[in-house]
């Protein structure tokens, strides 16, 4: 079979399209014939190496434990293990697989069964790529962590990125206030998304500016994480709670050694989110998706052997939504959900 395949750290130029030997699932598992996956921030941070620990927490310290890159999938079941009672051969399924090898990069892949979920039947492969580690992580970000309550003011930053483009949308299905950052080209996209206000970040300070104004929120979602967790203080009301959902690798650092004394200095929550892959949340999930309470936003679609230009496209920090591998010559309709 093909493969996107990594055999040192570095830049998307290690990544190579290879012939490589296709997977037997375990007995707890199923093999998955990929028509899409998704890029992540995360496939990044692996080929890099940036910072040591994701290696320790992903790909081993004195060995390569991933060779071939890809989390976010979405395919078609081909084989199961003797051990599997959840799926059969045919059935369309999603997931994330961080937790089992990752791989998704590729034209077959083994994922537990634990790791995986019946598409929603709405959704094409592409869509349904597009879902799982973003989808999850804004879903444990706002409930998990945030504890996100109907009426509550909730601030989101990175708001049309991956992540934030499903916490939008979710924040919503819970019945908050939602405001949404975004730069100028962005703004139309956050209110399509359900954004009942939209800050344009390019235009000043825009924390300074809502703690001159008084203005205050019950949950801030902190994704593009531009700017210290400490500053958002001054727009967090008491009670509060701000959630470090990914972004920049210095800032989450700086939360997981300080956010005790941040917490303790503003007298509010100051939370680093770990997320987890989870088949019940994506259960959940596609809930939400098979009503179009939410919907994936597609950014650009690649071939598979254009990963190392997806990944370098998803670094520039201009992508609308999600960004997309497809091994299929279909690609979807539109890049951009109905309304948007």
């Amino acid at each position: 079979m093909k493969a996107i395949v990594y055999r040192e750290y570095g830049s998307p130029d290690v990544l190579k399209l290879e012939e490589v030997e296709k997977p037997t699932p375990g007995d707890d598992q199923v093999l998955i014939r990929v028509h899409a996956a998704s890029v992540n921030a995360a496939d990044c941070h692996i080929i890099r190496d940036e910072p040591f620990y994701v290696r320790r927490m992903l790909g081993g310290i004195l060995k390569f434990k991933f060779k071939v890159l890809g989390i976010d999938m979405a395919g078609r079941v081909e084989q199961v293990g003797r051990k599997v009672k959840q799926f059969k051969p045919g059935d369309q399924v999603y997931g994330d697989l961080s937790a089992c090898g990752c791989g998704a990069f590729a034209d077959y892949v083994c994922a537990r069964q634990d790791d995986v979920a019946l598409k929603p039947v709405n959704l094409s492969f592409e869509q349904a790529a597009a879902v799982p580690m973003a989808g999850v992580t804004a879903l444990q970000g706002l409930r998990d962590v945030g504890h996100i309550q109907s009426g509550q003011k909730v601030l989101i930053t990175g708001a049309t990125g991956g992540v934030g483009s499903f916490a939008v949308q979710i924040a919503k299905t819970f019945g908050a206030h939602v405001t949404a950052v975004a730069s100028t080209r962005k703004m139309d996209m956050a209110h399509a998304l359900g954004a009942d206000r939209v800050i344009d970040y390019t235009k000043g300070d825009f924390v300074r500016m809502g703690s001159a104004s008084g203005e205050q929120y019950d949950l801030i979602l902190d994704v593009a994480t531009y700017r210290s967790p400490s500053d958002y203080g001054q727009i967090l009301a008491p009670q509060g709670i701000y959630v470090l959902a990914g972004g920049s690798i210095a800032r989450i650092f700086q939360l997981l050694f300080l956010g005790g004394m941040i917490s303790k200095k503003h007298g509010r929550q100051f939370l680093n989110l770990m997320a987890k892959p989870s088949s019940k949340d994506l259960d959940f999930l596609s809930e939400l998706l098979e009503t179009r309470k939410i919907v994936p936003v597609i950014d650009r679609c690649f071939p598979l052997d254009q990963v190392a230009r997806a990944l370098c496209y998803l670094e520039a920090r201009h992508v609308k939504g999600k960004v997309v591998i497809t091994n299929t010559q279909t690609q979807p309709q539109s890049k951009k959900r109905d309304d948007i």
